[in-house]
Parts: C-alpha cells; sequence; structure tokens
C-alpha cells in the first residue's frame, strides 16, 4: 500500500499564470513532484486576485491556494524563456514543462534539443494550432463557444453562465493527465511529447452533455432533436427553511419522488412521466412540488429523501461548506499553511498516501533541487510509437458517467479496457436513448452511453452468481487495473474487496470511485453529478442574482473521472517502483470540491461570501450576453482589461456615453448603464459579425451556441476533437476524444464506437479465458450473460 508520495523525484517548471497551469501544477505538487513557479516582471496576476486587487495588499489567498509548496525563481521575461536564461534553482533536468502559450514554436524547440525526454505541456484558450488559435477570449466567452451557456436556462429568456470559473480548473485536471500520460511514455522511450491541451475542448468535454452526440443519434434514429436551454425539472426547489435539491434520473427514482411529495395519483400520469413531458407542463408540476417542499425543513427532506435512495442534497454555500458532519468527519478541509484559509485536501488516496503536507516556500534564496528519481522502473514494455497506457489492461465495472468518462480517457490512451456489464441491469445510460423503448434495440442509443464508452470491449456476466463472481475474478487475475463506481457496499456484498482481488493478483491496482467515499455520514447515500453541483456550492455560484441556485448541469462527472485517472497514473508510477498494486479511493464529491474551491477559500480568507450573480464575474465588466438580432441570438462579452474597454468604447461611440478611461471599479459601478447600452447596441446587429469584429479589435467576445453546435465548429474541426466511429445498430457518428494533442499521436484518440450490450463477451471469455462455445451457451442459458436487458 503506497505511503509515499508517487511522483517524488518528478520535477515541473510551472511558465504559467491564471488558474489552468497553476492547477496543473498543483495537481502534480499535491502528488510529489517539485515544482517551481517562474514568473516575470510584477509576477502571476492573480497575486493580486481575481479583480486585480488583493484584500490586504498581499498575496490573494486565491494564488495561495494555488502555490502552496511550490518552490518560486523570476526570470527576466516568460516570452523568452530558454536554456540557460533561468535563474538558480531550476530543476537540472526537468521533466514536465507548463506554459500558457507564452513561449514561440522556437523557443519550444530550443526546450527539446536542450532536454530530449522533456514533457511540454502548452495551455490555451484554443489550443496552439487551428483557425481561432490565437483569438482573444475568456473562460466565459469559451462557455459561450463550447455550448454550455447555450444550454442553461428557459427557451426564450437570457442563457446563462455555469458560475465558478469551472472552465479554467477543469482545464488544468486534463492538463495534469496529459503531462503524466507523456511522461510515462517517456520513460519508456526516452523521447519526450508535447501536450497542447485546449480550453474549449476541456470545456466542451465536460460542461455540456455529448451534444453533437445526441443530434447525430437522433438523426440517425429519424427523430426529433431540440438543442436549447432547458432546466432539470425538479432540480433546487424552496423549503421551509432554505433550498434542497434533487435529481431523478431514473423512473425508479422519479415514482419515488412522487410518493414521498404525497402524490400517488400522479404515478401514471403522462404529463409527468419523462423530463420531456415535465418540461411541457412545468409551472404546473413546480407547483405540485413546491406545495409539498416549502412545508419541511430541508434537514427534513433530506432524510425523507435519503432514505427512499432518492439522490439528494443540501444546497452548499461558502459558509455552511466547512460545517458540514460528512466533510467534517473526514477532513475533508485543511488549512492552508500560508493563510490559515480552509482549502479542500487532494481529492484521492493511493494506499495511505493522502498528499504531500502544504510546506510553505521559503522566502528568500530557492532552496536546492529536489533529488531525482530512478529513471529505469518497470513500465510494461510497448513499440516506441505506442501509446502512453500500452501494455495496460483495465477491466472496468463503472456505469453511467462519471466511471466511464475515466475509462475512456485510458481507452484512448491505448489501455486495453473490458467493461463489464449485468445484461439484466446494464449500465443506466443505455436508457438515455434516442430511440422510444417500444423500437428494436432501443437500449443502443443512448447518448451518453455512446460518449462516454467509445474505444472499448464489452461483456455482460451476473457477477451476483458463483459463475460470474469466479469469471471476473479470472478477468482480475491478468489486469492491472480494476475501477468501479458503486456505492460502497456494492463490491464488499459482491465479495470483490481489496484483500480478494489482491490476493488473486498482487500487482493489480483496484481504483474506486464512490461518490462521497468509503466511509463517512454520508458514506451510502446516493449521489449523481447533479447532486455534487448541488452540495459543493457550484449551483449557488450558478443562476440570476434575483432567482434560485442553478445547478452547472454536467461538469462533476467528467470532472471526477478526470481526477480519478490522475491519481491512477500517479499509482501507476508507485507500482512501477515497487511491483505491487494498491488501492485508490477517489471521490466524486471531493474532486468537485476541487475546483468549486474558491468561494470556499474566499469565505474562510476573507469574510466575503461570493454568490451567483447572472453572467457578471469577478475580473470583467462589462461581462454579459446582450441579445442581437434574429430568433434567440445572443453574443457573450467579457471585458477583462483598460485596453478591452478603449476597443469597445472606440467601436461602439455612438452608443456608450463613456470616455474609455473608466477602470475596472468605475466600470462596475456602471455595469447596469452599460449593459443597457450594449443591448441596445447590439440589438440590430448580427451576431456572428458583431462577434468577429469585437475579435478583431481584440475584444473576448463569442457567439453563444447550442450544444450540438460544436459537431460543426471549424477549430473543433481542424483539432480532430469529433472522431469518427461506426457502431454496428447506429451507424457513422461523431464522439469527442480527449482535449488534448499530443504530438507523437497525429491520429484520431477513438476508432471504435462504444460496444453493443455483450458484443464481445465470446471472444474474451473462450479467446481469453478458455471458455468452450458448450460453456459460453450454458451461461446464456442460465442468463448469466446475455444480449439483451430483459
Amino acid at each position: 500500500m503506497a505511503s509515499t508520495a508517487p511522483l517524488a523525484g518528478r520535477t515541473v517548471i510551472e511558465l504559467s499564470y491564471g488558474v489552468p497551469g497553476g492547477y496543473c501544477a498543483k495537481l502534480l505538487r499535491d502528488a510529489g513532484a517539485d515544482v517551481v513557479k517562474a514568473e516575470a516582471g510584477a509576477g502571476d496576476p492573480l497575486r493580486r486576485g481575481r479583480d486585480g486587487i488583493a484584500p490586504d495588499g498581499t498575496d490573494s489567498a486565491l494564488f495561495r491556494y494555488l502555490t502552496a509548496g511550490k518552490r518560486f525563481s523570476a526570470v527576466s521575461d516568460r516570452g523568452t524563456f530558454v536554456p540557460g536564461s533561468a535563474a538558480a534553482g531550476f530543476p537540472e533536468r526537468p521533466d514536465i514543462l507548463i506554459e500558457d502559450g507564452c513561449l514561440a514554436d522556437a523557443d519550444l524547440d530550443a526546450w527539446r534539443t536542450a532536454y530530449p525526454a522533456l514533457v511540454i505541456v502548452s495551455i490555451t484558450p484554443y489550443g496552439r494550432t487551428g483557425p481561432h488559435a490565437g483569438r482573444p477570449a475568456t473562460e466565459f466567452t469559451l462557455q459561450a463557444s463550447c455550448g454550455s451557456t447555450g444550454g442553461r436556462g428557459l427557451a426564450g429568456e437570457m442563457p446563462l453562465q455555469a458560475g465558478g470559473h469551472i472552465g479554467e480548473w477543469v482545464t488544468g485536471g486534463y492538463a495534469a493527465v496529459a503531462a503524466l500520460a507523456a511522461a510515462r511514455a517517456a520513460r519508456r522511450t526516452g523521447r519526450g511529447d508535447h501536450a497542447d491541451v485546449s480550453m474549449l475542448e476541456s470545456m466542451a468535454s465536460t460542461m455540456q452533455t455529448y451534444g453533437s452526440v445526441a443530434a447525430s443519434l437522433f438523426r440517425a434514429a429519424g427523430a426529433e432533436f431540440v438543442s436549447g436551454r432547458t432546466l432539470e425539472i425538479p432540480s433546487i426547489e424552496p423549503t421551509a427553511d432554505g433550498w434542497v435539491g434533487f435529481c431523478l434520473g431514473t423512473g425508479q427514482q422519479l415514482q419515488d419522488f412522487l410518493l414521498m411529495i404525497e402524490r400517488p395519483d400522479l404515478l401514471d400520469d403522462p404529463r409527468f412521466s419523462t423530463m420531456g413531458e415535465r418540461a411541457r407542463h412545468r409551472e404546473e408540476f413546480l407547483d405540485i412540488v413546491r406545495t409539498w417542499t416549502t412545508k419541511h425543513r430541508t434537514a427534513d427532506i433530506v432524510a425523507f429523501a435519503g432514505a427512499l435512495r432518492i439522490p439528494v442534497a443540501d444546497v452548499g454555500t461558502p459558509s455552511s461548506l466547512p460545517g458540514i458532519d460528512h466533510f467534517v468527519e473526514r477532513g475533508v478541509f485543511v488549512p492552508n499553511p500560508q493563510g490559515g484559509f480552509l482549502q479542500p485536501r487532494v481529492p484521492y488516496r493511493i494506499g495511505d498516501f493522502r498528499g504531500v503536507p502544504f510546506d510553505a516556500p521559503a522566502p528568500g534564496p530557492t532552496p536546492a533541487a529536489a533529488p531525482q528519481a530512478d529513471a529505469e522502473a518497470a513500465i510494461p514494455p510497448a513499440d516506441a510509437d505506442a501509446r502512453p497506457l500500452a501494455g495496460l489492461r483495465v477491466l472496468d465495472l463503472t456505469a453511467f458517467w462519471a466511471g466511464p468518462s475515466a475509462t475512456m480517457a485510458l481507452a484512448a490512451l491505448g489501455a486495453d479496457v473490458v467493461k463489464v456489464e449485468a445484461h439484466k441491469r446494464p449500465d443506466g445510460m443505455r436508457f438515455a436513448s434516442a430511440r422510444k423503448p417500444t423500437d428494436e434495440l432501443w437500449w443502443e442509443w443512448g447518448m451518453v452511453y455512446f460518449g462516454a464508452n467509445p474505444a472499448k470491449r464489452g461483456i455482460t456476466l451476473d457477477l451476483g452468481t458463483p459463475e460470474g463472481h469466479d469469471l471476473v475474478l479470472r478477468l482480475a487475475e491478468t489486469a492491472d487495473v480494476v475501477i468501479e463506481n458503486f456505492s460502497p457496499r456494492v463490491m464488499d456484498n459482491l465479495g470483490l474487496t481489496w484483500d480478494t482481488l489482491h490476493a488473486r493478483n498482487e500487482r493489480l491496482i483496484l481504483l474506486r470511485m464512490p461518490a462521497f467515499g468509503l466511509d463517512g455520514p454520508w458514506r451510502d447515500r446516493t449521489g449523481f453529478a447533479q447532486t455534487m453541483e448541488q452540495v459543493s456550492g457550484m449551483a449557488w455560484m450558478t443562476g440570476r442574482a434575483d432567482g434560485p441556485p442553478l445547478i452547472p448541469r454536467g461538469p462533476c462527472d467528467p470532472n471526477a473521472g478526470t481526477h480519478a485517472v490522475f491519481a491512477l497514473l500517479a499509482a501507476l508510477e508507485e507500482r512501477d517502483r515497487t511491483g505491487t498494486g494498491t488501492m485508490i479511493e477517489s471521490t466524486m464529491v471531493e474532486a468537485t470540491l476541487n475546483v468549486a474551491a474558491e468561494a470556499l477559500v474566499a469565505w474562510t480568507a476573507e469574510g466575503r461570501e461570493v454568490r451567483r450573480d447572472g453572467n457578471r464575474g469577478a475580473g470583467a465588466a462589462p461581462q454579459g450576453v446582450y441579445r442581437c438580432a434574429g430568433p434567440d441570438s445572443w453574443l457573450a462579452l467579457a471585458v477583462e482589461t483598460d485596453a478591452h474597454w478603449q476597443a469597445l468604447v472606440g467601436l461602439a461611440s455612438a452608443d456608450l456615453p463613456w470616455t474609455g478611461s473608466e477602470d475596472l471599479a468605475a466600470r462596475r459601478a456602471a455595469h447596469d448603464a452599460i449593459d443597457a447600452a450594449l443591448d441596445a447596441w447590439c440589438a440590430d446587429r448580427d451576431a456572428d459579425r458583431l462577434a468577429a469584429e469585437l475579435r478583431d479589435a481584440g475584444i473576448p467576445a463569442a457567439v453563444v451556441v447550442p450544444p450540438a453546435a460544436i459537431e460543426t465548429d471549424e477549430q473543433l474541426e481542424h483539432r480532430g476533437f469529433l472522431n469518427r466511429v461506426v457502431h454496428p445498430v447506429a451507424g457513422e457518428h461523431r464522439v469527442p476524444g480527449l482535449p488534448f494533442r499530443l504530438a507523437s499521436i497525429p491520429g484520431p484518440w477513438l476508432t471504435t464506437a462504444a460496444p453493443t450490450l455483450g458484443q464481445h463477451t465470446a471472444e474474451i471469455l473462450t479467446g481469453e479465458l478458455g471458455l468452450t462455445d458448450s460453456d459460453l451457451a450454458d451461461l446464456t442459458t442460465r442468463n448469466i450473460t446475455g444480449t439483451r436487458p430483459f
């Protein structure tokens, strides 16, 4: 069981400003890497906070959260930072260099020449290549471009951003995965790589739910698909003393919910039986729900719903999070060594390892570089041009989105992933289908299932039977990794405990992805992504200032998958050194809390409880979406700098009665008046032409698009983000790959579609476990395996 830091000896240079690069480097540092942050001039703007002014004149709490335990070094100019130009204290043989587009191609070549095994991680809004590379952008305008903003709210009303800068944080998580995957391949080959990470692709992967996949499947099914703004019904509802959040992801949960609110008469009412029908009868249904919820206290509703296994949550706020019993008992929040404020701990446990302590960087001269680890650790042999995880065997027991998104990433990176389903109770995402339940093979048209499961092989086994249990243990004997995201009690009930698996295969890594953790008061609660968004404070940051909290809808599942993959890649480094596997606990709610940490940090450091504010945000004014000519046409605009503002006033001088000399504080104070002027200026203009005009002037702007629009985005097309695959039932469609490119892998990340139910059962059980055709026929006859879910 790992207790030492898995990345001990890894060395990282962080030559990036802002959250994405800072969080990428933080993840590496917390797992044991030696990280040196290089800054020029006044340093990273985050030292002065989101709005440019640190409250007490020192480094902002957000900066201290991101940099705890890192070392610092001054450089003369980030844009000309090349080997040999750095100040003392940089590692002699860096493993990873993180940059944010500040280095020219020639400078990157110089680094590659100086350090042939170096992994370079570039993080930019659109990626370093493509027709949109170099466009002015912010996280807010990228939300508009990726389909996130365009999918949130009610049709006909203003579309709404997801609050909390989530896109910046999830991009940092993907960048950390890219760094470790490429570094693993570099150790095998002695040849470095360049990971080109795109914020737009990272956000399209997490901040909407496979809109392009859904559109293509509905077209293939000959059904109508409406890609636009919606809200879950019910979601966050008022109570007698506050708010409570629900998630009704299955028909059973809906039926249990109707019984809880004392309306059994609605169980068979077609007006409320599906999400689409509830949307059509929204006001009527919500009136029924709120008649009941407003008569009860939040705590009582959580207890009622929890007893019925309905996903439910208190709506977390920055001030309430530190006192939540589950987080207190598990020690989720820890003090920052440089300020005493609270921050979330690392969201995983690898054996006994819970992250490197947050030792504050020493003032004054930079200490000597950390010692280097031996580079000859045992990595499975593979062809020099193979993908980073070639030779890795993964047994995938996951379902829904969080777990499958993790194993999809592993498959894209070269692992052989075998997905195990029980045909009588398959992955629930098969049933979120583009086909009706009366259609043949309708379970083979699930949109999220298609998006999260390409490049895997699929088998069916009933693990609750002695035969199924025995066969999955035999598969585990030759696997490197077993991944599951059941409720914690399920693996025990199936007899698939860590002790059992480790006894059969001592090199095996067991990756567990519980919603709330393997212990604590909420251990056995049912938790979905919506639940995490509600309890973590994400929803508190999303919505109109005068309206209810709204769930961001999307990021928590793939974000949990990303952090689980990172933890696994770190654990593989430990196994390479020791030859022994370990168990990982990678908790969904703690992964969410890490990327939603800003509000908690602000509260515990400054007593400032930030909250939702429509489309406005710290660090930009004006920032908003403005209606343009044409039906439901909106422009997203974010003015971050004085130069942006001066350019905007120059373009719209007839409609904006300002001089262009107003600073951020003055613009924020006049935000209402500026919004009114911009509304009038945009009203009769074409959104596409206006966005192009603004960008040409250097101002971040984008058209608000619906989620499905990414399938025709020319930047994503250039980058190969959507991969063409052919499904034996649904035909050809395109699915998102990984949101970064590796220079060593020019082709698509994904080439095969998600497996049909039991598609590879015979291939694996007879070809790899040695069962005969007669054995397989017997398993089918006894309903231990099969290809139909009923």
